[in-house]
């Protein structure tokens, strides 16, 4: 009896305790699932059962899906199904773009420890260098942040800015401007074949080959033309000093053919060829104008012996000439706006983009060539293009110059000007021939040697006004320095443009400096002398 009432307890507690370990059980499991719910739980929940029951469960993404499909597999609408997925796309696109961030955050601090503590990588590179040339920029770094090392920000400003300048280039290379039409290319100039084949185109002026006195070739200035000539000259002019005058397009400008190798040396050989051509004679005089006139020192250089001599007018330099003094070139650069300046940096820092620039230049030159300068005028110059006639000159001739379309002969012209020349001015010195070798010392033993000459012996004229922007006057007190045989006219007052251009007074003052007293032409002075002594 004791025995089966000892069995009765024993089940009792048997029962009790499982049903304790059972409860404790389903505690601890509800309490990790709600734990697990919690994290995985997208707000969606569906129902456990029947939809009467009114119990709501939260399960498992993948277990909700399934179970949202299978509880409404038999209606034509499946609400929780389109709601499970718009809220998973949402998270995905969150997720997605939480990752992003932390992945640019990542980026930014790789950046920092590169670029922006004084222990940098970059500031222990460029340190150095800059605390050589800061005490330069003093005055600049003032507006520097305080907490930042100068070194670590001009090396950002200097990325941001050559950063900006690919995209610009990158731009410009995708989209380039429809060059304006002005002509059509149908052949309207006077045209000469050199034994190269290529053709250059001409125009002439003046009094015929026959009757000539004086013949001087015309080389005209940058984004002009033949057409320029001496702007203004009169006829009447001409012939009274009996002057032929032939101005022609450089190699790719106006109707001339581009040359595929250009230099100086072919510069000097294509006047040659030209002077043969049309009969300029033995000697002819050489005239340049502002761009024109590297190419006029060239043939001073390299063609000496067909000169009769060397008219100047505010002839361009070399800006980046080694020769030049330290004040010189400061004098220069200071004369030039700022977008002169950059410019010429371009050109001799980053020639490559030229052809971009020049290009979308042109339009703006044919429209509004003299918006388009890129320099200030004194007071003649300003009055003189304000002129209808300038105006209406100006404008063909800058039509004429760009009609091939074709940027390239205008990058040539700028390299071949910032860049070594092949020559210095200095050459152009009269000056006594080392003669050297054994050959000459063994003819020197028996026969009396006579001294030989080396530079340009005939006459040089440089004139420049002094109140000239485009070609400030200092270039040519450098051309004076390295060139002391030649005359430079200083004109006080005077522009780039109002003393060579439509001034009648001053072309027959340079006419009279040049070949004296007029005596007309040939034909003329033999039947005044005729008749003289008839």
């Amino acid at each position: 009896m004791q025995a089966a009432k000892h069995s009765d307890s024993m089940e009792e507690w048997s029962g009790d305790a499982f049903r304790s370990t059972e409860t404790e059980n389903s505690r601890k499991w509800n309490e990790d699932w709600r734990e697990f719910e919690s994290i995985l739980d997208t707000g969606v929940k569906i129902l456990n059962g029947e939809e009467d029951h009114g119990n709501n469960v939260a399960l498992p993404r993948k277990r909700r899906v399934a179970s949202s499909t299978y509880s409404n597999s038999g209606s034509g609408n499946h609400p929780n199904e389109a709601e499970g997925f718009q809220e998973q796309l949402k998270g995905f696109v969150k997720s997605t773009g939480e990752l992003l961030e932390k992945l640019a955050q990542g980026c930014r601090d790789v950046v920092r420890q590169s670029l922006g503590g004084e222990d940098s990588v970059l500031v222990r590179r460029v340190g150095g260098m800059w605390a050589k040339f800061s005490p330069h920029m003093e005055l600049v770094n003032q507006f520097l942040p305080e907490d930042r090392h100068p070194a670590h920000v001009w090396s950002v400003l200097l990325f941001v800015f050559f950063l900006t300048v690919a995209v610009l280039r990158t731009g410009t290379e995708q989209q380039e401007p429809a060059i304006k039409e002005v002509y059509s290319l149908s052949i309207t100039a006077d045209r000469i074949q050199l034994p190269d084949g290529r053709y250059i185109a001409y125009r002439e002026e003046g009094v015929s080959a026959s009757l000539a006195r004086h013949s001087i070739l015309v080389i005209h200035s940058f984004v002009s033309s033949r057409l320029a000539g001496i702007p203004g000259i009169k006829q009447s002019l001409l012939e009274e000093f009996g002057v032929r005058l032939v101005a022609y397009d450089l190699p790719g400008f106006g109707e001339s053919d581009p040359h595929p190798h250009r230099n100086f040396t072919s510069s000097a050989l294509d006047m040659i060829h030209i002077a043969d051509t049309l009969g300029l004679g033995e000697k002819f005089w050489v005239l340049g104008y502002s761009g024109g006139g590297i190419h006029a020192w060239a043939a001073l250089r390299y063609i000496p012996e067909r000169l009769a001599g060397a008219a100047l007018f505010a002839p361009m330099g070399n800006p980046y000439d080694s020769d030049m003094t330290k004040d010189e070139v400061r004098k220069i650069w200071e004369k030039w706006t700022l977008k002169r300046k950059l410019g010429f940096i371009l050109a001799k820092r980053a020639s490559s983009f030229l052809p971009s620039f020049y290009k979308r230049s042109f339009g703006k030159e044919i429209d509004h060539p003299i918006k388009s300068l890129s320099f200030t005028l004194g007071k003649k110059d300003g009055a003189l293009v304000e002129q209808d006639f300038f105006i209406d000159f100006l404008h063909r001739d800058v039509q004429e110059s760009v009609r091939q379309g074709s940027p390239a002969p205008f990058v040539e012209e700028t390299l071949m000007q910032v860049n070594k020349w092949g020559f210095s001015l200095a050459d152009l010195q009269v000056r006594r021939k080392l003669m050297k070798g054994f050959t000459w010392w063994f003819h020197s033993l028996f026969n009396e040697v006579q001294e030989v000459w080396e530079g340009f012996l005939g006459p040089i004229h440089i004139w420049q006004g002094m109140d000239d922007r485009v070609v400030p006057y200092p270039f040519n007190d450098y051309a004076k320095r390295m060139v002391p045989g030649a005359t430079l006219h200083k004109l006080i007052g005077e522009g780039h443009f109002s003393y060579f251009c439509f001034c009648d007074q001053c072309h027959r003052e340079i006419f009279v400096t040049l070949f004296g007293i007029p005596k007309g032409t040939i034909s003329e002075t033999f039947v005044t002398e005729t008749v003289e002594n008839g």
